[in-house]
């Protein structure tokens, strides 16, 4: 929940937009996953108790569908694993969720019905033609999102709760500037000292380890060279090349053709536009002054309530399904440019104007042909395809092998050599398996190699599939020494340069604590290295480095005045030694963008931190309890089902 209050906290407070644009995340979730996974039999153990409340696996689990949901409109191949860093996450969010309910409920916080209704109102897909909110379009736009009335209203009095509870504790702490100023003038403060480097390289010259030595470290290091599981994978493609030859027949274009003859008969068609209003009165002037001006929209401007809307070109079926028919028989007796209504309709009064008339010609079967073949064909190829998928499935089911399912279906089977989780081959380094094998790759190293070969949907639609297993599977081991003996000598050489570097750079910091300067102590290293060179950086420069500070730069600031250290490259690439010669502070007194920009970020993070508190009291006085070791079982049984 915080996380969620961070994002809702840089928007503008206290307005209605935050509360819709929240509601409008929840409503725009595809819960198509949510409802299959909950019919997967998941559990509904207790695994909190938030004052009176119980939160349950069942819940749990419904909320990672949700978010499951919300990743694979960014990632369609997410599964449930994809969640496991934020699942811990996501069990305090529902709990702080459920805290915050009940100290409403415990408070006499009620959110109404009324405002919850205005919210649902205000959602896109609830609202008709008229722009208004449509009892009908709401039950579409429910039956869409697979939600039921009671569950989005669940969600959008949590999202209000949210944003009256919270917001008002968190918004607009004040920082003075006094303290801001204060911390933009350590950001100004301006560190100034010399870094030594010792690079490994320069110890390496004349290091030629013996049969002994490269004996020595491979034994010592055997993890180090270890290779990952290798399989040798099968694969049997199954999708539209394996129904290529499927196509429409004549006599079934024919049959298209008769079934859909009135699709393809003559018509007329009418470029409309339509103004709708809840009072006749209204209609009657809005019509009266069309006419007159001939401007259906100029007419409707200035008039309350009135609905200007273009409708384009509409078939009379198009029509009566959009206004009814009493609309619909008007406007189609009616000529090009003239004013119709107003007709009652079940949005109100209608009032409509016909921009355009065009007939539209039929078509006979010979010229619908290329419009009904292809759709036929598709279909076909579809149902086949999925027979094929079937068949495959069957003979598996049967007991057969993957030789004899995919000769059952007659498709082709390839294989790899011993490849690594990644597709990748070790004897080979050309070979490379088309991106879209990926999901299939993964699958053939879940199975186990005596398991059943398996189907894998390489797209959404199931028109791209493959059929995948195992043949072969190579146990992890250390790569014999003699594939690998020239990395094994030269990861030996870096070691022992390694070890000279830093007993190297360890005398240099030495001398240099002792007060010898520190060009003059890397002089006397015994190698030739670097010239130690000056620094100067203000801390301010160490935000703009975006977390991608030296190590070198960060040992200065730890430092004081005349004290030095040595530190190592974190990429091994050899070690520093850090002197800081000076401290001149900072002063931000004429430096008001900064103070100001200090201050706006403290701002966010003392808001944050005060959300933070007000839920910790609020856990606190509501009483909840957490059941460890029943949320650690059901993280196993939810990740382990994706």
């Amino acid at each position: 929940m915080i996380a969620s209050f961070r994002r809702l906290s840089k928007s503008k407070i206290g307005t209605v937009i935050l509360v819709a644009f929240g509601v409008a995340i929840l409503a725009s979730l595809a819960l198509t996953d949510a409802q299959s996974f909950m019919g997967s039999g998941g559990g509904s153990g207790t695994l909190a108790k938030v004052g009176g409340q119980k939160l349950t696996e069942r819940q749990l689990q419904d909320e990672l569908a949700r978010r499951l949901n919300m990743l694979r409109q960014q990632n369609p191949a997410a599964t449930m694993a994809d969640l496991t860093n934020s699942f811990d996450a996501t069990v305090a969010d529902l709990i702080d969720q459920m805290s915050l309910q009940e100290f409403a409920r415990k408070t006499g916080f009620v959110v109404s019905k009324r405002l919850i209704d205005a919210e649902i109102a205000n959602l896109p897909g609830t609202k008709g033609l008229d722009g208004r909110f449509s009892e009908q379009a709401y039950q579409q736009f429910l039956n869409q999102q697979r939600l039921t009335d009671g569950e989005l209203r669940r969600l959008i009095g949590q999202e209000i709760l949210q944003q009256l509870i919270l917001q008002p504790v968190a918004a607009s702490p004040r920082i003075p500037v006094g303290v801001a100023q204060n911390y933009a003038s350590m950001l100004l403060e301006l560190r100034q000292g010399e870094i030594g480097l010792v690079p490994v390289q320069a110890f390496a010259a004349g290091l030629k380890p013996t049969d002994a030595d490269i004996q020595a470290h491979y034994a010592a290091n055997r993890t180090s060279y270890m290779v990952p599981e290798q399989r040798v994978l099968r694969f049997a493609r199954i999708g539209a090349a394996q129904v290529a030859s499927v196509t429409a027949t004549d006599q079934e274009i024919s049959a298209d053709y008769q079934k859909n003859r009135a699709s393809y008969a003559p018509k007329s068609v009418r470029t409309l536009s339509q103004v709708v209003v809840q009072n006749q009165a209204t209609a009657n002037a809005i019509a009266a002054a069309a006419k007159a001006s001939g401007s259906l929209e100029a007419a409707a401007k200035g008039k309350a309530d009135a609905a200007f809307t273009n409708l384009g070109e509409q078939t009379r079926e198009q029509l009566t399904s959009l206004g009814g028919a009493q609309v619909a028989g008007s406007v189609f007796s009616a000529a090009k440019g003239a004013i119709v209504g107003p007709v009652r309709s079940d949005f109100g009064w209608t009032v409509v104007k016909v921009e355009e008339v065009r007939e539209q010609p039929g078509k006979s079967l010979e010229q619908a042909k290329a419009e009904i073949a292809p759709r036929l064909t598709e279909a076909k190829r579809k149902e086949a395809l999925a027979d094929l998928v079937s068949k495959i499935e069957d003979a598996i089911a049967d007991g057969r092998n993957f030789q004899e399912a995919a000769a059952a279906a007659k498709v082709t089977i390839e294989q790899t050599p011993l490849i690594t989780a990644n597709g990748a081959s070790r004897a080979n380094p050309s070979f490379k398996l088309p991106p879209e094998l990926a999901p299939a790759v993964q699958r053939g190293f879940e199975l186990g190699e005596s398991d059943d070969p398996e189907i894998v949907a390489l797209n959404p639609e199931g028109t791209d599939n493959v059929l995948v297993g195992p043949a072969q599977v190579v146990a992890p081991a250390p790569a014999p020494l003699a594939s690998i003996r020239d990395r094994v000598s030269a990861d030996w050489v870096r070691k022992q340069a390694g070890d000279r570097a830093k007993a190297a750079a360890t005398a240099i910091a030495a001398k240099v604590a002792r007060g010898m300067p520190l060009a003059q102590a890397a002089a006397q290293a015994g190698v030739t290295l670097p010239a130690p060179r000056p620094v100067a950086v203000r801390r301010l420069q160490l935000a703009e480095m975006q977390g991608q500070v030296p190590a070198s730069i960060q040992a200065l600031f730890t430092l004081t005045t005349g004290k030095s250290r040595m530190v190592a490259d974190p990429a091994g690439g050899g070690f520093a030694v850090v002197k800081l010669n000076g401290v001149t502070p900072g002063n931000a007194v004429l430096q008001p963008g900064l103070i100001a920009q200090v201050q706006k970020d403290f701002q966010e993070a003392t808001s944050t931190d005060y959300a933070r508190q007000f839920l910790t009291a609020v856990r606190k006085n509501i009483g909840v309890r957490r059941y460890d070791d029943a949320i650690a079982d059901a993280k196993k049984r939810i990740l382990a089902g994706s």
